[in-house]
């Protein structure tokens, strides 16, 4: 397919306003349904006042929505695309075609339902560099994503189409079933919407006819059907704190799975000529391209429930962002069998037989752990001196406050010292491999090709001891070996750098 002329000062689709009078108005729905919920009892006079104040901010966002819509214009050029915007102020953005990372679609649910698609074009910049058109229609997006790609290079125009057809009737290279989806929003288990609901709580209370935090109302509430449970003896009382937390265990798996659902509904990665391509999403579907020759890195993780079973997760390191984040899930569920030639196709390859782990001192790894309690200590003996001060006599009846900063460092340190005692690398002549973590697991997969640095750093228990860390730079991530021995990270950077010195970078696919 061959570009279409360059097309300058084009707006936006004009269904697009109407989505963002829906966003405009999301501020303004919650105020007012909690006003109509509270006053409620005031007669009609209160439902005519809500019923005008909700059209006035509908007019308001539609008016607002449409105006910028006509201040939106988007221009595409020969080397650079051009995005003009703002209402009082204006703002002109313009971004080389050769530095666009990748062209990702987003739809939303509404979007979906009026054929809309937002279009983000990423620098590798950051998120706030980057450029997004909300919204284009379906195929006016994938138009303009086909000519970014094809004029930055990263594709040719026909054999893309050509793989288009066929795409439908492969195989994707990893896909998650609505039960393999299932099994992951069990392993996501949440407790954010009682965190939703608190928060929500604090900020509209004044508007509730009770106060939802008098603990003495809610046991005069509670007094009488409560009753009967005080009479019935610590069993029962015990019986019904077991419930207790089993309805909050299900709540919480409730609320993880509905996440999981609506994130990762239909996810599917495919292997086009060039790039990965993912989509997954339930109301708002994602399709993000990332062309293997910009994979930097691969992180293979397992947190501690899912490595039970046998499950793991597989992430790509990539120059573009990924919803504000480097890494790009390609394997959130998957078995190790599964990630392999996801791997594979990212040109890195998974730790084999030949290779020789090393560990970090386990000294570095004690004297570490106990200077990071320092802070810890350092607040209980604020706590017992504030306790002292404020109650002279009561400091050795009541110590249990100071100990929730040691139980907390202890906790911390533990977790310090079992990660390093834990740590292993190991080095071929194409990779450099870092497994880590205690609990949860993780393997890096650095190839020493794409390293933009290698540093050496002490930190003062480091220095004193003769150790040291070393940091692996490369774009997206910040592999790290701590506890080395001064001379052994001295050779192990000196080997690196050969290796990096001996690649041309600008000649590098």
């Amino acid at each position: 397919m061959s570009p279409d002329p360059a097309v300058r000062g084009q707006r936006t689709n004009p269904r697009g306003f109407l989505i963002k009078t829906v966003e405009n108005l999301r501020p303004t729905i919650l105020p007012i349904g909690i006003f109509l919920f509270a006053k409620a009892d005031e007669g009609s006079t209160i439902l005519i006042i809500g019923a005008v104040m909700s059209a006035l901010a509908t007019l308001v966002g539609g008016v607002i929505a449409y105006l910028q819509w006509t201040r939106l214009t988007y221009s595409l050029g020969e080397t650079e695309i051009r995005v003009e915007s703002g209402l009082l102020s204006r703002k002109v953005r313009s971004v080389p075609i050769e530095r666009i990372q990748d062209v990702s679609t987003t739809q939303g649910f509404l979007a979906r339902l009026l054929g809309l698609v937002e279009i983000t074009f990423e620098t590798g910049a950051g998120a706030g560099e980057d450029i997004a058109l909300s919204y284009l229609g379906e195929e006016e997006g994938e138009r303009l994503r086909q000519v970014i790609r094809d004029r930055a290079g990263e594709a040719d125009a026909v054999a893309d189409a050509a793989y288009s057809e066929e795409e439908a009737e492969r195989p994707p290279l990893f896909a998650m079933s609505p039960r393999r989806i299932l099994t992951f929003g069990v392993f996501n288990f949440s407790l954010i919407v009682f965190g939703v609901t608190g928060a929500f709580l604090a900020q509209f209370d004044d508007f509730l006819p009770f106060d939802v935090w008098d603990i003495d109302g809610w046991r005069e509430r509670l007094a009488g059907p409560g009753a009967w449970l005080a009479g019935l003896g610590a069993l029962a009382q015990a019986i019904g704190i077991a419930v207790l937390v089993a309805t909050l265990g299900i709540l919480g798996v409730l609320t993880g799975i509905v996440r999981t659902a609506l994130a990762q509904w239909n996810f599917r990665l495919d292997r086009t000529e060039k790039d990965f391509r993912r989509r997954r999403g339930m109301f708002t579907r994602t399709d993000v391209t990332l062309p293997i020759r910009r994979v930097q890195a691969a992180i293979v993780d397992a947190r501690p429930v899912e490595a039970l079973f046998g499950w793991r997760g597989a992430a790509l390191v990539s120059l573009a962002a990924d919803a504000g984040a480097s890494h790009h899930d390609v394997a959130p569920l998957a078995r190790p069998e599964e990630i392999a030639p996801i791997i594979t196709e990212a040109k890195l390859c998974m730790p084999h037989e030949g290779l020789t782990w090393e560990r970090v001192s386990p000294a570095h790894a004690v004297a570490t752990a106990l200077w990071r309690l320092r802070w810890w200590a350092a607040l209980a003996m604020a706590v017992l001196v504030f306790q002292y001060v404020a109650e002279p006599d009561g400091l050795l009846a009541s110590p249990r406050l100071a100990l929730v900063p040691v139980v907390i460092g202890a906790w911390k340190s533990l977790r310090t010292l079992m990660a390093l005692l834990r740590l292993r690398y190991a080095m071929d002549e194409e990779q450099v491999y870092i497994r880590s973590g205690w609990l949860s697991s993780i393997l890096e997969l650095v190839p020493r090709e794409k390293l933009h640095t290698v540093s050496i750093g002490q930190g003062v228990i480091a220095r004193h001891f003769g150790f040291a860390y070393l940091h692996l730079g490369v774009a997206g991530a910040y592999p790290t070996i701590e506890g080395l021995p001064l001379a052994r990270a001295h050779a192990i950077r000196a080997e690196l750098m050969g290796s990096m010195q001996r690649r041309d970078f600008s000649r590098l696919n």
